[in-house]
This record gives C-alpha cells, sequence and structure tokens, in this order.
C-alpha cells in the first residue's frame, strides 16, 4: 500500500540540508582553516581561495582537487621534489581528521533563524534529511553541539557512508530512503556549493542554494556585517550568480529566508512542473 510520503501529492515531502555554510558555521570557516593548517604542516602553505574552491566534496575528494591546483602542485614540487600523489592526500587526510575535530568545536554555532525555519518545516509536516562532506568523526561532534543550541535534523548522511559522494546523488538519496520519502520531486536540497547544487539536480530534487552565509561569499557573521551596503550587494551578487550558473533553481541569502521559496515551488508542483 502507498503511504502519503510515497504518494505523489504535488507538496513538499522533505529538505536535504547542508551542514557548514547552510545550517552552522555561518561562512564555512572550519573546513577552510583546517585545510589551510593541514597543507603548512605538510611544508605546502595553501590560500584561502585554494582552500575553499572544491567546498563540498567529501573531504579526501576535497584534498585531492587542492593538490590539482596548479599553483599547488608547482609549490609542492618545489619543496619536495615531485608532484602530489594519493599517499600524500592519504597522509594530509589523516592529519586533517584530528585537526578538524579541534576546529569545528569553535565553528559549530548555528546560524540565526535556522531554528525557527526548521521547527516551521516541522510544523507544516516536513521530513528533515541532512547530508555533509564531513566524515562521522566530525559529525559526531557538530551534531552533539547543535543539538545542544536547538538543532537537530532526522537524518545525517555523512561522506563515507555511501560509496561515492557528492557532486553524485548518493547521500541525498540515501537521506531519502532512511526517511521513507519519495518522490524525489517532492524534495528540496539546500546548500551553499555549487556541489551541493550538483547533487541534488543529480538526484532529480529542486535544488537552492543559499549564499550570503556560505562559502562563496566566505566571511562571518561579523565580517559581513562590517562591509559596507554596497560591498555587501557586490559579494552576495557575486555569490548568487555561481549559484544560478551550478543549475540552482533559486538562491536565497541564508536558511531563514527559504519559506517563500517553498510556497513558489508548491504553486510550481500544483500546476504540474517537476524539477
Amino acid at each position: 500500500m502507498t503511504t502519503s510520503a510515497q504518494h505523489d501529492d504535488g507538496r513538499l515531502k522533505a529538505v536535504v540540508l547542508d551542514w557548514a555554510g547552510t545550517t552552522v558555521d555561518f561562512g564555512c570557516m572550519a573546513p577552510v582553516a583546517t585545510f589551510m593548517e593541514a597543507f603548512a604542516d605538510a611544508g605546502v602553505p595553501i590560500t584561502v581561495a585554494q582552500a575553499r574552491a572544491p567546498m563540498g566534496l567529501p573531504k579526501w575528494d576535497h584534498i585531492h582537487a587542492i593538490t590539482t591546483d596548479e599553483s599547488v602542485k608547482a609549490l609542492w614540487m618545489d619543496v619536495k621534489g615531485r608532484e602530489p600523489n594519493d599517499r600524500d592526500v592519504d597522509a594530509l587526510y589523516e592529519r586533517f581528521l584530528p585537526l578538524q575535530v579541534r576546529t569545528v568545536e569553535q565553528h559549530s554555532e548555528v546560524i540565526a533563524g535556522v531554528v525557527d525555519v526548521v521547527a516551521e518545516l516541522r510544523a507544516r509536516g516536513m521530513a528533515i534529511g541532512s547530508t555533509t562532506g564531513y566524515p562521522r568523526e566530525v559529525m559526531d561532534v557538530v551534531v552533539r553541539l547543535a543539538k545542544e543550541q536547538g538543532f537537530e535534523t532526522d537524518v545525517t548522511i555523512c561522506a563515507g557512508d555511501t560509496p561515492a559522494g557528492r557532486p553524485g546523488p548518493f547521500m541525498a538519496l540515501q537521506a531519502l530512503i532512511n526517511l521513507s520519502v519519495s518522490p524525489v520531486s517532492s524534495v528540496v536540497k539546500i546548500g551553499d556549493t555549487a556541489v551541493d547544487i550538483a547533487e541534488g539536480l543529480s538526484g532529480g530534487m529542486w535544488a537552492v542554494g543559499v549564499a550570503v552565509t556560505g562559502n562563496e561569499v566566505g566571511l562571518s557573521a561579523s565580517e559581513f556585517a562590517m562591509l559596507s551596503p554596497d560591498d555587501q550587494r557586490n559579494v552576495s551578487d557575486a555569490a548568487r550568480d555561481t549559484l544560478h550558473n551550478a543549475g540552482a533553481h533559486y538562491v536565497v541569502d541564508g536558511l531563514a529566508d527559504i519559506l517563500p521559496v517553498l510556497e513558489s515551488i508548491e504553486l510550481r508542483l500544483a500546476a504540474g512542473e517537476r524539477p
């Protein structure tokens, strides 16, 4: 027998949220600091831009992507006399994990408005799934700290929980399996990176980008507040362009602004439109 969660009644049934930059850690600061420290420990310092460029990927893949950056590769060659290889990525990842566990302790503040909007989604009968590029060891800390602040998801799928991660749809689809939610067109994937958008689109879901609180602006809440209105608009517009160009159906400043977007999507569903 088909349950209400499985029946396509033209209404949204779930969201699949990203974590850093979307629900916690305004500006996605924790991963950047950790990648930079891990590479510096290896004698090959990287820039903030290089650390941020692959954001959203599972962390081993993220480190690997950094090592393929031509400038990083050239510096690695200068320092070590050879190009980086997978053994180097393994070693960086092993260094990254304990650093990241320590760093997220200082960078897991729930973003303003998230607790209230998630409560409203639940009041509307929606399930709250989540996916993350963090491994389980790191997310155990983040989940604990978020719960202490009043934010909790129904399911969290971590990097390593599925055979492949972003930009493929597998973590998001696993979240829906765990939630027993279908069809995928009744689900909205929300995240702050291009690979979040790809994760949702490749899974047949609606995809919404988060601009201001996330990696594309890449500033803490206090840093963003210190910008002039013109500078805020400029960095926000650039982030929005990146996420729209990645294929996002909508882009919002932060998760707190999601309710009108969900209402717009439900109107499109009611009209027979699908992602």
